[in-house]
């Protein structure tokens, strides 16, 4: 088998599934549409979501790719609950982050389950409590970190479950980070094939939001999922429209994103230095947008704050963030995510730009892409200390990124493709909406390479992007003086094509192995062995055109609004008329109140799109409340009478 062929087993993939009030009820426990409906209000599951639910409640292993927002959770809460009240006890969750531990179990609780997690936020009687509840199974699922988790002492806490067959399910979240090939490689999690090997009649759900064939397969081993069923969803996030523009001055190009497609929005902005995530964000509060900083060097309670506003607060707030800031974040209304700088490969750039739109309503994934960041990807590779066959493994996954970047056809079915799945042109993209227009690079890159032969030919040392451009098109400098370059055979040859032209051909050359940067030389160009076919003219070097970056359709859309008047508080309460909005905001500022006073994010308590929904139904009795999507139960019998006095309060 290749490095990219699929993993053995059953794999299933999915578009739909049956209804699934058709799936069989299991004899000693209920049926699994009722449990989503009383605890969380939802009237169905979507997508593949029964099949693994039935799958996991019958005791079987699943290996779960969903994207984000496609509701991993419920593949394994819904589960849990269902065998907890069969009697067979308690479903451990792995997690990776405390954040993300808090807010699931917070938003449990405000379901009506049972949950709890162990991790250092805990003193220790707090701890010993858990521990205590845990071991008299009166838990329903338990979160706990990977490193917790494979301690004799939480084993032994196992040990005695399992003893008295009150361990339920092991759910194994973010199950990427167990890949040394993912894009978030974490080694604890490699010491979680104890719970197989000691627990091997307790099923396990391993989850996560991004794998290509080969971390997938690599998943399968590191856990010993070899029988577990395979759920493979589609990756298509058809909200996302992805954008890549050539970097100019990208901080300027992102304010210009911003003001003109999100004024007022939350967003995400990644930057690959702690300096460069500073620099962003004050540009942006000085430009007037609610912005805050995230990155490891900040001290814990600076980060663990602006976190908290960022999920919390229901004001618009953009982060500027390099990637410490990521798994676990669930704000459904991320409207945009911006890349400053490239990530190292499609798995993190699909995560990371996951993160918006998790509601289902319109987002924004948008990049500003440059020869630097190509130069940057490349040494962090060659200087990895890293053996080469990992280090190869890493640059073919640059290269399927490098080729999205520089796409002139859909991204959206490149970003696809990378991922095994076949699609359509989407329509949505910055391609699709704007074709580009396409010119033939190949003269310019052979004289290109021709210019760096000849220098390193007649100089015997090589140089750097800038001055070789300067000689291609006959650009006299100090530096083309100092060496004799005027004299060279192709000094001014390139004198038609602008430098953002050249760039783009040496971006190119670069990404497909036509040409090296020498990182320990101070990122000189090197030719290599795929340089000849260039050279030869047997490899076609097509390039889109340098242009500024259009004015987008959202550009103008406020104005095309009746009367100019500005946006809604909600894309979710864009239907409402204005007695509608008037109770959707009522509804907005109490449901504030009450996650301060829970300390939990607004839209744990009710998301946005169940506010419009009552808003929208207008309800008078708790009766009119049933069946909106997102009430359940406890939230009826919790929030029913409070949501109706503020209703009435607002007709007023």
């Amino acid at each position: 088998m290749g490095p990219h062929a699929p993993p053995p087993g059953r794999v299933h993939s999915f578009q739909a599934c049956p209804p699934v009030s058709a799936l069989p009820q299991t004899s000693d426990a209920p049926h699994p549409l009722q449990i989503l409906q009383e605890v969380w209000g939802y009237p169905d599951f979507r997508g593949p979501q029964g099949d693994i639910v039935e799958h996991v409640i019958d005791g079987g292993d699943a290996l779960v790719l969903m994207p984000t927002g496609g509701g991993k959770s419920l593949c394994y809460q819904v589960p849990a609950i269902a065998r907890q009240r069969a009697g067979r006890g308690v479903t451990v969750v792995v997690s990776p982050l405390i954040a993300l531990m808090h807010d699931q179990v917070g938003a449990l609780h405000e379901a009506g389950v049972d949950a709890a997690f162990l991790n250092s936020t805990l003193d220790w009687n707090e701890t010993l409590d858990v521990e205590r509840r845990m071991a008299r199974a009166e838990i329903t699922l338990l979160y706990a970190a990977p490193e917790r988790v494979t301690t004799p002492r939480f084993l032994e806490l196992l040990d005695g479950l399992h003893a008295r067959g009150k361990l339920s399910l092991f759910a194994i979240d973010e199950a990427h980070c167990v890949s040394q090939w993912g894009h978030d490689f974490r080694p604890e999690y490699r010491a979680l094939t104890v719970l197989h090997e000691r627990f091997a009649s307790v099923p396990r759900i391993a989850l996560t939001a991004t794998a290509d064939a080969l971390t997938r397969a690599d998943i399968v081993e590191r856990l010993q999922l070899q029988q577990a069923r395979q759920f493979v969803s589609s990756f298509d996030r058809p909200n996302i429209q992805y954008t890549i523009v050539e970097k100019k001055d990208a901080t300027t190009q992102l304010l210009r994103f911003i003001e003109r497609e999100h004024e007022d929005e939350s967003g995400v902005v990644y930057c690959q230095s702690r300096k460069r995530v500073e620099e962003v964000a004050q540009a942006l509060v000085d430009a007037g947008i609610n912005a805050l900083p995230y990155h490891a060097g900040l001290d814990a309670a600076v980060r663990q704050k602006h976190q908290n506003r960022f999920l919390r607060d229901e004001d618009a707030i953009v982060m500027v963030a390099t990637i410490a800031f990521g798994m676990g974040i669930d704000k459904p209304d991320v409207r945009f995510v911006a890349h400053l700088d490239m990530p190292k490969n499609i798995e993190g750039y699909y995560q990371e730009t996951g993160r918006g739109g998790r509601d289902g309503l319109p987002a924004h994934a948008w990049m500003a892409y440059g020869l630097q960041d190509v130069v940057n990807q490349r040494r962090m590779i060659d200087e990895s200390p890293a053996g080469e066959d990992f280090k190869q493994v890493m640059r073919g996954k640059l290269d399927a990124l490098l080729a999205l970047a520089e796409a002139t056809d859909c991204r959206r079915v490149r970003l696809l493709g990378y991922f095994g799945e076949e699609s359509s042109p989407c329509g949505n993209c910055d391609n699709c909406l704007n074709p580009p227009q396409v010119w033939d690079g190949t003269d310019a890159a052979r004289k290109l390479l021709s210019t760096i032969y000849r220098v390193q030919q007649q100089s015997g040392i090589s140089f750097g992007a800038g001055h070789i451009m300067d000689i291609l098109r006959g650009k006299s400098t100090e530096k083309t003086k100092q060496y004799g370059h005027e004299r060279i055979s192709t000094f001014g040859i390139g004198a038609e094509f602008s430098e953002p032209q050249l760039r783009g051909v040496l971006r190119q050359l670069i990404a497909t192995g036509a040409l090296n940067v020498d990182a320990q030389a101070f990122n000189t160009l090197q030719l290599t062995d795929g340089s000849r076919a260039v050279l030869r003219g047997e490899v076609p070097v097509l390039l889109r055109e340098s242009v500024s970056q259009p004015a987008t359709r959202g550009s103008s859309r406020r104005d095309k609004r009746s009367g100019g008047a500005s946006k809604p508080a909600s894309a979710a309460a864009a239907a409402l008329d204005a007695t509608g909005h008037k109770r959707f905001e009522a509804l907005k500022a109490w449901r504030t109140e009450v996650a301060k006073e829970h300390n939990l994010p607004a839209y744990v308590i009710f998301h946005d799109a169940t506010l419009a929904a009552i808003a929208q139904r207008a309800p008078a009795t708790l009766d009119d409340l049933q069946g909106i999507s997102g009430i359940g139960e406890k939230k009826l019998a919790a929030y029913g009478t409070e949501v109706l006095r503020v209703c009435g309060d607002a007709a007023r």
